[in-house]
């Protein structure tokens, strides 16, 4: 398990197209009335941990995300759900919504930027997936579903089970989300790839 230490998120929808993730896991675990030592057990982590999330003192990696929310039944997309989302159907480029993760693990880290409305009703779920020189994800994640892949730019390497890929801008994968996948920045330069996939399961 790793996580990082960043500055407060601004609040969210406040303009700046970064959503709240603490302010949003808090109202989650206070809906459904639990305590933070429920959700810390559920999820496998210390109860601090939630707690520094909660109040963004600590930025979550991916995987630790993940389970914070499987321990609160929900999924990333509904995590990140707006009242609106079904309405935006234009998503001007600069405007959309970022999610960092992981920014100092792995050099800069992780940035998605949101394609698809997480929003109930949705097919496909969609990210760019912006990734510094060195950054990928954290090992290797399963799933349900089928998904797509396209390099914009830079140069990763794509793992499924035990074979690796080399991918560069230009090029496009495609595979069932039940084989172990993940990736990495093995270029000199920022990559951004576009993953689509289906049934929206993060």
């Amino acid at each position: 398990m790793s996580v990082t230490a960043t500055s407060p998120r601004p609040e969210p929808d406040s303009g700046q197209g970064v959503l709240n993730l603490g302010v949003r896991l808090r109202h989650a675990r206070l809906a459904r009335g639990a305590r933070l030592k429920d959700v810390a057990e559920a999820a496998g982590c210390s109860e601090s941990l939630v707690s520094k999330i909660e109040n963004n003192k600590l930025q979550p990696s991916l995987d630790v995300l993940r389970r914070l929310c499987e321990a609160l039944h929900l999924t990333l997309g509904e995590l990140f759900a707006t009242p609106s989302a079904d309405e935006n159907v234009v998503q001007r480029s600069g405007n959309r919504v970022v999610v960092d993760l992981d920014p100092v693990r792995r050099g800069e880290g992780i940035r998605l930027e949101r394609l698809v409305p997480y929003s109930a009703g949705h097919l496909l779920q969609g990210n760019i997936h912006v990734v510094a020189v060195g950054g990928g994800s954290e090992g290797l994640l399963t799933h349900e579903g089928e998904e797509v892949g396209y390099v914009i730019a830079g140069t990763i390497e794509l793992q499924l089970g035990d074979k690796t890929y080399r991918i560069e801008a230009g090029d496009s994968f495609c595979y069932r989300s039940e084989t172990p996948h993940g990736y990495r920045n093995i270029g000199d330069c920022e990559a951004r790839v576009i993953f689509i996939n289906t049934p929206p399961t993060f």
